[in-house]
Protein backbone atom coordinates (compact mmCIF):
# COMPACT_ATOMS: atom_id res chain seq x y z
CA UNK A 1 0.00 0.00 0.00
CA UNK A 2 1.91 3.04 -1.23
CA UNK A 3 1.72 6.32 0.63
CA UNK A 4 0.89 9.23 -1.73
CA UNK A 5 3.75 11.35 -2.92
CA UNK A 6 4.08 14.63 -1.04
CA UNK A 7 6.50 17.51 -1.27
CA UNK A 8 8.88 15.68 1.09
CA UNK A 9 7.88 12.01 1.35
CA UNK A 10 8.70 10.25 4.62
CA UNK A 11 12.06 8.52 4.78
CA UNK A 12 11.70 4.76 5.13
CA UNK A 13 13.63 3.25 8.00
CA UNK A 14 16.63 1.32 6.75
CA UNK A 15 17.48 -1.85 8.60
CA UNK A 16 20.10 -4.56 8.42
CA UNK A 17 19.17 -7.94 7.02
CA UNK A 18 19.27 -9.34 10.55
CA UNK A 19 16.89 -6.67 11.84
CA UNK A 20 14.50 -7.27 8.96
CA UNK A 21 14.57 -10.99 9.71
CA UNK A 22 13.38 -10.31 13.26
CA UNK A 23 10.60 -7.95 12.20
CA UNK A 24 7.36 -9.66 13.29
CA UNK A 25 4.99 -10.58 10.48
CA UNK A 26 1.97 -9.90 12.69
CA UNK A 27 2.92 -6.93 14.89
CA UNK A 28 1.24 -5.64 18.01
CA UNK A 29 0.04 -2.44 16.44
CA UNK A 30 -2.03 0.58 17.49
CA UNK A 31 -3.69 2.64 14.75
CA UNK A 32 -5.73 5.83 15.01
CA UNK A 33 -7.16 8.56 12.82
CA UNK A 34 -8.62 11.93 13.85
CA UNK A 35 -8.75 13.62 10.45
CA UNK A 36 -12.58 13.73 10.45
CA UNK A 37 -15.25 14.39 13.08
CA UNK A 38 -14.92 10.74 14.13
CA UNK A 39 -12.17 9.12 16.18
CA UNK A 40 -11.11 5.79 14.67
CA UNK A 41 -9.01 3.45 16.82
CA UNK A 42 -7.78 -0.08 16.16
CA UNK A 43 -5.43 -2.58 17.76
CA UNK A 44 -3.87 -5.65 16.20
CA UNK A 45 -3.09 -8.03 19.04
CA UNK A 46 -2.30 -11.71 19.65
CA UNK A 47 -5.88 -12.04 20.91
CA UNK A 48 -7.31 -10.65 17.67
CA UNK A 49 -8.28 -7.31 16.19
CA UNK A 50 -10.09 -4.67 18.21
CA UNK A 51 -11.70 -1.53 16.79
CA UNK A 52 -13.48 1.49 18.20
CA UNK A 53 -15.37 4.39 16.62
CA UNK A 54 -16.04 7.39 18.88
CA UNK A 55 -16.71 11.11 18.69
CA UNK A 56 -13.69 13.05 17.56
CA UNK A 57 -13.44 16.63 16.36
CA UNK A 58 -12.37 19.15 18.98
CA UNK A 59 -12.48 16.54 21.76
CA UNK A 60 -10.00 14.20 20.08
CA UNK A 61 -6.95 15.86 21.63
CA UNK A 62 -8.26 15.04 25.12
CA UNK A 63 -9.76 11.61 24.43
CA UNK A 64 -7.42 9.94 21.92
CA UNK A 65 -4.78 8.61 24.30
CA UNK A 66 -7.18 7.51 27.09
CA UNK A 67 -9.36 5.71 24.52
CA UNK A 68 -6.28 4.05 23.05
CA UNK A 69 -5.17 2.81 26.47
CA UNK A 70 -8.67 1.42 27.13
CA UNK A 71 -8.77 -0.38 23.78
CA UNK A 72 -5.33 -1.87 24.41
CA UNK A 73 -6.54 -3.06 27.81
CA UNK A 74 -9.48 -4.82 26.13
CA UNK A 75 -6.89 -6.65 24.03
CA UNK A 76 -4.96 -7.57 27.17
CA UNK A 77 -2.13 -5.19 26.34
CA UNK A 78 -0.48 -2.00 27.49
CA UNK A 79 1.46 0.68 25.66
CA UNK A 80 4.70 -1.13 26.52
CA UNK A 81 3.59 -4.09 24.38
CA UNK A 82 3.35 -2.11 21.15
CA UNK A 83 5.68 -2.81 18.23
CA UNK A 84 4.41 -0.07 15.89
CA UNK A 85 1.96 2.85 15.74
CA UNK A 86 -0.04 3.90 12.68
CA UNK A 87 -1.81 7.23 12.30
CA UNK A 88 -3.96 8.98 9.72
CA UNK A 89 -1.59 11.63 8.36
CA UNK A 90 -4.11 13.52 6.23
CA UNK A 91 -5.52 15.28 4.37
CA UNK A 92 -8.20 16.34 6.81
CA UNK A 93 -9.08 18.70 9.60
CA UNK A 94 -6.06 20.78 10.59
CA UNK A 95 -6.42 20.27 14.35
CA UNK A 96 -7.17 16.57 13.94
CA UNK A 97 -4.05 15.98 11.87
CA UNK A 98 -1.89 17.78 14.42
CA UNK A 99 -3.44 15.74 17.23
CA UNK A 100 -2.85 12.38 15.56
CA UNK A 101 0.69 13.23 14.53
CA UNK A 102 1.61 14.61 17.95
CA UNK A 103 0.30 11.56 19.80
CA UNK A 104 1.97 9.18 17.31
CA UNK A 105 5.29 10.97 17.60
CA UNK A 106 5.05 11.03 21.38
CA UNK A 107 4.48 7.28 21.47
CA UNK A 108 7.12 6.62 18.84
CA UNK A 109 9.81 8.68 20.53
CA UNK A 110 8.87 7.69 24.06
CA UNK A 111 8.65 3.95 23.38
CA UNK A 112 11.18 3.71 20.56
CA UNK A 113 8.60 2.59 18.01
CA UNK A 114 8.41 2.99 14.22
CA UNK A 115 5.42 4.89 12.82
CA UNK A 116 3.20 4.18 9.83
CA UNK A 117 1.65 7.33 8.28
CA UNK A 118 -1.59 6.33 6.53
CA UNK A 119 -3.29 8.42 3.85
CA UNK A 120 -6.59 9.47 5.43
CA UNK A 121 -8.41 9.50 2.09
CA UNK A 122 -7.19 6.01 1.30
CA UNK A 123 -8.95 4.88 4.49
CA UNK A 124 -12.22 5.94 2.84
CA UNK A 125 -11.33 4.04 -0.33
CA UNK A 126 -10.49 0.90 1.66
CA UNK A 127 -13.76 1.14 3.58
CA UNK A 128 -15.64 1.44 0.27
CA UNK A 129 -13.78 -1.62 -1.02
CA UNK A 130 -14.74 -3.61 2.06
CA UNK A 131 -18.37 -2.58 1.60
CA UNK A 132 -18.16 -3.82 -1.99
CA UNK A 133 -16.80 -7.16 -0.78
CA UNK A 134 -19.77 -7.52 1.57
CA UNK A 135 -22.21 -7.01 -1.30
CA UNK A 136 -20.58 -8.79 -4.26
CA UNK A 137 -17.99 -11.07 -2.64
CA UNK A 138 -14.32 -11.50 -3.42
CA UNK A 139 -13.29 -10.27 -6.89
CA UNK A 140 -11.72 -12.61 -9.45
CA UNK A 141 -7.95 -12.84 -9.57
CA UNK A 142 -6.41 -9.83 -11.28
CA UNK A 143 -9.50 -7.63 -10.84
CA UNK A 144 -9.07 -3.87 -10.43
CA UNK A 145 -11.17 -1.45 -8.39
CA UNK A 146 -10.93 2.23 -9.30
CA UNK A 147 -12.10 4.49 -6.45
CA UNK A 148 -12.30 8.28 -6.26
CA UNK A 149 -12.59 9.77 -2.76
CA UNK A 150 -14.19 13.18 -2.16
CA UNK A 151 -14.31 14.44 1.42
CA UNK A 152 -15.99 17.58 2.70
CA UNK A 153 -13.21 20.10 3.39
CA UNK A 154 -15.60 22.91 4.41
CA UNK A 155 -15.52 26.35 2.75
CA UNK A 156 -17.21 24.84 -0.36
CA UNK A 157 -14.15 22.72 -1.11
CA UNK A 158 -13.24 19.04 -1.08
CA UNK A 159 -10.20 16.93 -0.35
CA UNK A 160 -10.02 14.43 -3.17
CA UNK A 161 -7.84 11.67 -4.57
CA UNK A 162 -8.10 8.59 -6.73
CA UNK A 163 -6.82 5.08 -6.10
CA UNK A 164 -6.72 1.73 -7.87
CA UNK A 165 -6.82 -1.58 -5.99
CA UNK A 166 -5.43 -4.72 -7.58
CA UNK A 167 -6.76 -7.94 -6.10
CA UNK A 168 -3.23 -9.33 -5.89
CA UNK A 169 -1.10 -6.22 -5.36
CA UNK A 170 -3.10 -3.88 -3.13
CA UNK A 171 -3.57 -0.14 -3.54
CA UNK A 172 -1.74 2.36 -5.69
CA UNK A 173 -2.31 6.09 -5.96
CA UNK A 174 -3.45 7.27 -9.39
CA UNK A 175 -4.25 10.86 -8.36
CA UNK A 176 -2.58 12.18 -5.21
CA UNK A 177 -4.66 13.95 -2.54
CA UNK A 178 -5.33 17.62 -3.25
CA UNK A 179 -7.80 20.39 -2.48
CA UNK A 180 -10.47 21.19 -5.09
CA UNK A 181 -13.35 23.55 -5.57
CA UNK A 182 -16.70 21.82 -6.04
CA UNK A 183 -16.69 22.47 -9.77
CA UNK A 184 -13.05 21.47 -10.05
CA UNK A 185 -13.65 18.15 -8.30
CA UNK A 186 -16.53 17.40 -10.65
CA UNK A 187 -14.38 18.13 -13.68
CA UNK A 188 -11.44 16.01 -12.51
CA UNK A 189 -13.31 13.00 -11.13
CA UNK A 190 -16.57 13.04 -13.08
CA UNK A 191 -15.48 13.56 -16.68
CA UNK A 192 -16.19 11.08 -19.43
CA UNK A 193 -14.74 8.74 -20.50
CA UNK A 194 -12.29 8.37 -17.60
CA UNK A 195 -14.77 7.72 -14.81
CA UNK A 196 -13.95 5.80 -11.62
CA UNK A 197 -15.95 2.70 -10.79
CA UNK A 198 -16.80 4.04 -7.34
CA UNK A 199 -16.99 7.50 -5.76
CA UNK A 200 -16.86 7.56 -1.97
CA UNK A 201 -16.73 10.14 0.78
CA UNK A 202 -18.62 12.66 2.87
CA UNK A 203 -18.68 15.30 0.12
CA UNK A 204 -21.34 13.28 -1.71
CA UNK A 205 -23.94 14.03 0.98
CA UNK A 206 -22.56 17.44 1.91
CA UNK A 207 -22.64 18.93 -1.58
CA UNK A 208 -24.79 16.61 -3.71
CA UNK A 209 -25.52 18.00 -7.16
CA UNK A 210 -23.06 20.86 -6.67
CA UNK A 211 -20.30 18.39 -7.48
CA UNK A 212 -21.70 17.86 -11.00
CA UNK A 213 -20.96 14.14 -10.96
CA UNK A 214 -22.67 11.84 -13.49
CA UNK A 215 -25.77 10.21 -12.05
CA UNK A 216 -24.63 6.76 -13.17
CA UNK A 217 -21.58 6.72 -10.89
CA UNK A 218 -21.73 4.20 -8.06
CA UNK A 219 -21.68 6.20 -4.83
CA UNK A 220 -20.60 5.17 -1.33
CA UNK A 221 -21.32 8.29 0.75
CA UNK A 222 -21.15 6.70 4.19
CA UNK A 223 -18.34 4.76 5.81
CA UNK A 224 -19.13 1.47 7.49
CA UNK A 225 -16.10 0.88 9.74
CA UNK A 226 -13.30 3.42 9.36
CA UNK A 227 -11.28 1.82 12.14
CA UNK A 228 -11.26 -1.60 10.47
CA UNK A 229 -10.22 -0.06 7.14
CA UNK A 230 -7.45 1.88 8.88
CA UNK A 231 -6.13 -1.27 10.52
CA UNK A 232 -6.10 -3.17 7.23
CA UNK A 233 -4.03 -0.40 5.60
CA UNK A 234 -1.69 -0.18 8.59
CA UNK A 235 -0.95 -3.91 8.49
CA UNK A 236 -0.35 -3.74 4.75
CA UNK A 237 1.97 -0.76 5.18
CA UNK A 238 3.88 -2.71 7.82
CA UNK A 239 4.18 -5.73 5.51
CA UNK A 240 5.41 -3.44 2.72
CA UNK A 241 8.15 -1.99 4.93
CA UNK A 242 6.76 1.56 4.96
CA UNK A 243 7.56 2.36 8.59
CA UNK A 244 9.26 5.70 9.26
CA UNK A 245 11.25 7.10 12.14
CA UNK A 246 9.04 8.96 14.60
CA UNK A 247 10.99 12.19 14.11
CA UNK A 248 10.23 12.10 10.38
CA UNK A 249 6.49 11.46 10.53
CA UNK A 250 4.58 14.56 9.44
CA UNK A 251 0.95 15.49 8.66
CA UNK A 252 -0.05 15.85 5.03
CA UNK A 253 -1.52 19.32 4.59
CA UNK A 254 -3.03 20.23 1.22
CA UNK A 255 -4.61 23.49 2.36
CA UNK A 256 -2.54 26.49 3.46
CA UNK A 257 -5.51 28.55 4.62
CA UNK A 258 -7.66 26.99 7.36
CA UNK A 259 -10.19 29.80 7.94
CA UNK A 260 -11.97 32.59 6.09
CA UNK A 261 -12.42 36.21 6.97
CA UNK A 262 -15.93 37.52 7.66
CA UNK A 263 -15.96 39.25 4.27
CA UNK A 264 -14.95 36.02 2.52
CA UNK A 265 -17.68 34.05 4.28
CA UNK A 266 -20.29 36.67 3.33
CA UNK A 267 -19.13 36.69 -0.29
CA UNK A 268 -19.27 32.90 -0.42
CA UNK A 269 -22.76 32.83 1.10
CA UNK A 270 -23.93 35.34 -1.51
CA UNK A 271 -22.42 33.32 -4.34
CA UNK A 272 -24.00 30.10 -3.05
CA UNK A 273 -27.43 31.74 -2.84
CA UNK A 274 -27.37 32.86 -6.48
Amino acid sequence: MPVPDAASPPTTITATAAAQAHRPANPVLLAFDTSTEALALAVNAPAGQFTLMADGGASASATLLPQAVRLLAQAGLGLQDLQAVAFGCGPGAFTGLRTACAVAQGLGLGLGLPLLPIDSLLIVAEDARQQQLTVVGAPPEGALLDVAVLMDARMQEVYAARYCHHSAGGWRVTQAPALYSLAGAGQVFGSEPDLPQVVAGSALDSFGEKLFLPAALHRVPTENNRAAALLQLALQAWADGLAVDAALALPLYVRDKVAQTTAERQAQAAATAT
